[in-house]
């Protein structure tokens, strides 16, 4: 039927309008076609997401499509964006991967969802105790774990023939290699940034303490803060230290092990297949054993990393969006993403899967790291909290203990004031 030019005129204005509002209303077609997801997520380079997407697309039967979103490589890049986003009230948010320390941040911001019902309860069905608590705040769960992370002890066996159990034992080794003569450094992450946060961290929750009370409402610290920053200092002022320790990150820490320069190497799991297929000779001499303790007989409490999956609150598909995601963290996709990309698995049941086993000989190892691990301050203002001690303790080797401690309380408390949601 041929219509008029007032008609054509009209339908032309109602074009307009949809296609100018489409970013905010999402107008729909009309086709009957799937609806699509858009899964916000850190780049991987493995193909293990974009393969959890295109899997899931297919089960969904052709309700949805999974269309996987890179965000920047950076965490402040991955976050900002984010922030930016969800601050918009961007409807084209649906799943979003979420560091662990941002939960209680997005939450508090009404950015995502709570999880209810059965998507809850499909949530924790199987998934470690320590990953979940980094997806809840104030007592509802708000992401879903999809991977976790723990570093571990990896030494030379050629070196050290038995593994230190302690950070004292670990450098009074370091100091006997360094007389021989022979490969001797510790390589942590020293750097400016998240890693120092997290050291520190480790060392404060391994001494006994923590950095914030037990409501996160003001900084707890005090004596194990300050035997944590005494360890640190220790370290950095001994000959155990890498020269470019202020400076490096897990990648020069990787690197450094792999050259042969160092006996040790504080790390995450990426570091054993990269040894194998950077180094075979030194591989066949590379071990792993818990991380080292602060006290003995105290177990040392390793800080934990990983991605939580939550769902936009302006989504315009949230039902669709809970299935889609925990179609992404199911039990196939996590063990794929664990092979493919050495991303430890939330799972506990993975942890004695044979293929697991097979590629992950530390997989024990993780686990029991993971059982007793602890995770970073959870707090809206976490990000103001990281930068207060990452800035405070750096370099490493001009920390002085009981001031700095002092120092790094005085700002969490502005930083807890702020409430965080810094764009």
């Amino acid at each position: 039927m041929a219509h008029s030019p007032g008609t054509r005129s009209l339908l032309r204005v109602l074009l307009a309008l949809c296609l100018s509002a489409a970013p905010l209303l999402g107008c729909q077609s009309t086709s009957g076609g799937p609806i699509t997801l858009n899964w916000y997520n850190f780049p991987d380079d493995s193909g293990a997401l974009a393969g959890a997407a295109s899997t899931c697309t297919k089960q969904s039967g052709g309700r949805y499509r999974i269309s996987y979103n890179k965000l920047p490589r950076t965490a402040d890049g991955q976050r900002q964006q984010l922030v930016r986003r969800l601050a918009a009230k961007d409807a084209t948010v649906d799943i979003i991967g979420l560091d662990v320390t941002w939960p209680a941040e997005f939450a508090e911001a009404k950015w995502i969802l709570p999880w209810t019902g059965a998507d809850r309860a499909a949530a924790v069905r199987d998934t470690l105790e320590v990953p979940l608590r980094t997806a809840t705040w104030k007592g509802r769960l708000y992401a879903v774990p999809y991977n976790t992370n723990t570093q571990l002890l990896w030494y030379r066996k050629d070196l050290v023939p038995t593994p230190p159990s302690t950070w004292a034992e670990m450098l009074l080794m370091a100091g006997r290699l360094a007389k021989q003569g022979k490969p001797h450094y510790v390589e942590i992450q020293g750097a400016q940034y998240e890693g120092l946060t997290v050291w520190f961290n480790t060392l404060v929750e391994s001494a006994g303490g923590s950095i914030l009370n037990a409501t996160a409402t003001a900084p707890r610290l005090g004596p194990p803060a300050v035997r944590a920053a005494t360890v640190m200092k220790t370290l950095a002022t001994s000959a155990a230290a890498d020269p470019s320790l202020s400076n490096q990150m897990e990648d020069q820490n990787r690197l450094a092990m792999e050259s042969g320069s160092a006996a040790f190497e504080i790390n995450y799991p990426f570091v054993y297949p990269s040894m194998k297929a950077n180094n075979p000779k030194l591989f066949k001499q590379f071990r792993w054993a818990p991380y080292p303790a602060v006290e003995r007989g105290r177990p040392a409490r390793p800080t934990i990393g990983g991605i939580d999956l939550a769902v936009g609150a302006y989504s315009r598909h949230p039902a669709a969006a809970f299935e889609a995601a925990l179609c992404l963290r199911n039990r196939q996709n996590q063990l794929s993403a664990a092979l493919k990309g050495g991303l430890p698995p939330t799972l506990r049941p993975l942890y004695s899967d044979p293929s697991l086993v097979k590629n992950y000989p530390f997989a024990s190892t993780v686990l029991a790291a993971l059982e007793s691990a602890s995770i970073r301050p959870k707090t809206p203002a976490y990000q103001n909290v990281s930068i207060a001690i990452s800035h405070t303790l750096s370099p490493p080797n001009g920390i002085d203990p009981r001031p700095d401690v002092q120092k790094i309380s005085g700002q969490i408390e502005d930083a807890l004031a702020s409430k965080g949601l810094i764009p």
